[in-house]
């Protein structure tokens, strides 16, 4: 069976419009086929539930339906205004804000598309008042958007966590600090442009009302406490702490915040059922795409090509390496597809170089959220371009010099295990 030709075959169906799912399923077929084999076409359906039937995937819901519901509910908003309280009155406060924003919205949904509409909606709009270059507030809302998946809780490491048996919660502590520092790259490249650009000062009106702000903050902070502290703790699982906000989150906006309504309720749902039921389609796909390639000894021959270039001696090396393919496939496929059908194969070469599971789920995670960004494939591009009516142009043109910084910071944290897996043992995890 020729790889190239199914990659080939892939790219295609891609660029035809069939549904990454059906594209994915196609391949498998198409291998079998190639093969000639009619008998393992019983397998491409046990591959495809089996990629679906995890326990530990069962979390994936309650985190979007708990962001979701967050969303309509005006915690959100309550959020924002908090982060407009921290650092809004700086010269480029937005810029800040939205970064801000993004760090603790990270701490709820754990997706970066849910992040990117929810910040788009409420800060371009904003930013583009007061002055901002509508690209440049566009490509910065789109990069926040991106540390959802790194801090805790986060869709991407749930699903790694599936596929290598890894602790959740061991992912999710290992998580912060670069989340943190991504955050803070950010930061530093707002605070360029704000003096290059002569980004406005805000008013700092939120300071006359910083008692009001922070009482009304609370409501919206206690979710991702309710989240992060029970996992790192262990006092519930990353299941049972996603459906304690999804409840908690349904009780504010019902009888505190008062905005959610039946129908607002509805299209949580709805919104969850079709996330989720998207996500765990192309796992099983990708599964049964993953299990034609292991029977065919695609993951031995490409261990052997590494072996024999002497990479699965180099950590370093060997992750440059896998990051440098993730930044390729990412330009072109979904991000959950390229996560599903990379880890198998990468994970055990990781493992044969000496690299700590954790701080490898890390890399692979930051690896396929870039990809959220990069053109032409990246969806958090087209998400604020639609919902902050901003031409997908001018988001494409801005997003660049966020790219190359998340790049920094993924060479930093290969560079520096430290970084990921100091907190995991400082909690015991």
């Amino acid at each position: 069976m020729s790889l190239i030709f199914l990659l080939l075959f892939f790219f295609f169906l891609m660029l035809i419009g069939l549904p990454l799912y059906l594209s994915l399923l196609s391949v498998a077929f198409a291998g079998i086929a190639v093969l000639g084999d009619a008998s393992l076409l019983r397998v491409v359906s046990q591959q495809l539930f089996g990629g679906m039937d995890s326990f530990t995937l069962m979390a994936i819901p309650f985190f979007v339906l708990a962001g979701s519901l967050m969303n309509r509910s005006g915690l959100t908003d309550k959020l924002i205004d908090f982060s407009k309280l921290l650092v809004g009155s700086m010269r480029g406060g937005l810029g800040y804000v939205n970064i801000v924003a993004g760090i603790i919205l990270a701490g709820v949904n754990g997706s970066a598309a849910a992040d990117a509409s929810a910040l788009s909606s409420i800060l371009i709009p904003a930013m583009k008042k007061e002055g901002y270059n509508q690209g440049y507030a566009a490509g910065l809302t789109a990069a926040s958007s991106l540390i959802g998946p790194i801090i805790p809780p986060s869709i991407f490491m749930i699903i790694y966590a599936s596929m290598t048996n890894t602790s959740i919660g061991g992912l999710f502590a290992a998580g912060i600090v670069p989340g943190l520092i991504l955050g803070l790259s950010y930061a530093v490249m707002n605070y360029f442009y704000s003096f290059r650009y002569g980004a406005p000062i805000s008013s700092g009106e939120e300071r006359s009302q910083a008692k009001k702000i922070l009482i009304q903050s609370i409501s919206g902070l206690l979710a991702p406490i309710i989240i992060i502290g029970g996992i790192v703790t262990g006092i519930v699982t990353p299941t049972e702490s996603g459906a304690l906000a999804a409840a908690y989150c349904l009780l504010v906006g019902l009888f505190y915040t008062k905005k959610l309504d039946k129908r607002g309720i509805f299209e949580a749902l709805y919104e969850t059922v079709r996330t989720t039921s998207s996500i765990f389609l192309i796992m099983g796909a990708a599964q049964a795409v993953g299990w034609l390639l292991k029977w065919e000894r695609i993951p031995q021959q490409f261990a052997g090509l590494l072996a024999e270039a002497g990479l699965t001696s180099s950590p370093v090396l060997l992750m440059l390496t896998f990051s440098a393919i993730i930044f390729v496939m990412g330009c072109f496929m979904e991000e959950v597809a390229t996560l599903t059908l990379l880890t198998p194969i990468f994970y055990p070469l990781a493992l044969q170089a000496g690299i700590d599971p954790l701080h490898f789920g890390i890399v692979m995670t930051l690896n396929v959220t870039i990809a959220l960004v990069t053109p032409p494939m990246g969806a958090c591009n087209y998400i604020v371009s639609a919902v902050g009516k901003v031409p997908l142009s001018e988001v494409l043109k801005f997003i660049w010099p966020f790219i190359v910084v998340s790049l920094v910071v993924l060479t930093l944290i290969i560079l520096l295990p430290g970084l990921t897996i100091y907190v995991p043992k400082l909690l015991g995890l």
